[in-house]
């Protein structure tokens, strides 16, 4: 009888050992399932993310561009260079000035691979990268811009000093930087404001402008071209008449910038496009015209505040060339 008993319980022992084992590998089962299920769910939302576009406005154009812009491109716009250095955006590709990238954009082009120098870029390496999007320039002949569209969405950046803040802006949007971007626009606003409550009244009278030497001949621009907006727009300084006649980068002569007669004069030259520029300014400094230029006589010319690779409209240069501006002419 004790026999019995002990063998049935055994028999009952032994199965729910065996609806304990069955029940785990089934709850595994599940477990394994969901998990599956869930790693597969993730790929597609990942895969649909990649796959996603957005539309963006820029100065009254529509693009669409992938909604995660990771591999940004800049060919031939060094003010989108300038755009990204401010906002700390790292191109995948970038321009190169000689063969190198240039100092002044070394903080953000430590990952970046050269698509070629400023006007010519390398269409090859460009497709290579894989981009999302293009940052081309304005400046750029027909030919190029079609070619740059076949390789990924592309938008031309203006060349145009009066459109920085919807370079920033475009910039910004392009790498979720808008609250950064419209921190910079609203402190370099207030920065302004400043400056012309400080400079207007004292400089009253007086003649300021920038000239810029490339090769062998000096360059003024239009009021609201390289560093000028800077001066006259937003500082509120007189425009001198040679700047008003301006329609475009022109050339002047030593005798027409005699006859303009500055009283401060910024002069800028990057020796690392031609040595014919340094040459050019030494030259200049020993001719009498010169000489007879009221700045030079009061020891008002500077030479190079900012760097001279600055393109003058974007965000960034503004920002170094007014501070420069405001060291050299508010202790006046």
């Amino acid at each position: 009888m004790n026999k019995r008993w002990i063998f049935t319980g055994m028999i009952v022992l032994l199965l729910v050992v065996l609806a304990a084992c069955g029940g785990g590998e089934k709850q595994s089962e599940l477990s394994e399932t969901a998990n599956n299920n869930g790693s597969k769910a993730a790929t597609e939302t990942e895969s649909n993310a990649s796959n996603s576009t957005k539309t963006i406005e820029y100065l009254g154009e529509t693009y669409t561009v992938p909604q995660q812009v990771k591999n940004i491109v800049i060919t031939g716009a060094m003010e989108a260079m300038e755009d990204a250095l401010v906002l700390e955006v790292h191109p995948t590709g970038a321009i190169t000035v000689g063969g190198e990238f240039p100092e002044m954009f070394a903080a953000i082009t430590d990952t970046s691979e050269s698509i070629g120098e400023k006007q010519q870029p390398n269409f090859e390496k460009i497709l290579a990268l894989k981009p999302d999007v293009i940052l081309g320039s304005t400046k750029f002949q027909e030919e190029v811009k079609q070619n740059l569209k076949k390789i990924a969405p592309t938008i031309l950046v203006s060349h145009i000093a009066t459109d920085w803040e919807s370079n920033l802006q475009l910039m910004a949007e392009l790498t979720g930087k808008q609250a950064e971007a419209e921190k910079i626009i609203s402190q370099y606003q207030t920065d302004t404001q400043a400056a012309k409550a400080s400079l207007k009244e004292k400089l009253k009278g007086k003649k300021v402008a920038a000239i810029r030497i490339r090769g062998t001949q000096m360059f003024v621009y239009p009021q609201d071209v390289y560093f000028n907006p800077v001066l006259y727009n937003e500082i509120g300084l007189e425009v001198p008449q040679e700047i008003q006649m301006a329609k475009t980068q022109e050339a002047i002569s030593v005798e027409q910038l005699g006859d303009m007669n500055p009283d401060y004069l910024f002069v800028q030259f990057s020796s690392s496009e031609t040595q014919d520029a340094s040459n050019t300014f030494e030259d200049l400094k020993k001719n009498a015209i010169f000489q007879n230029v009221n700045a030079i006589k009061q020891g008002h010319v500077y030479v190079n505040v900012v760097d001279p690779l600055m393109e003058g409209g974007p965000a960034y240069s503004r920002i170094k060339f007014l501070e420069s501006v405001l060291q050299h002419l508010d202790k006046q």
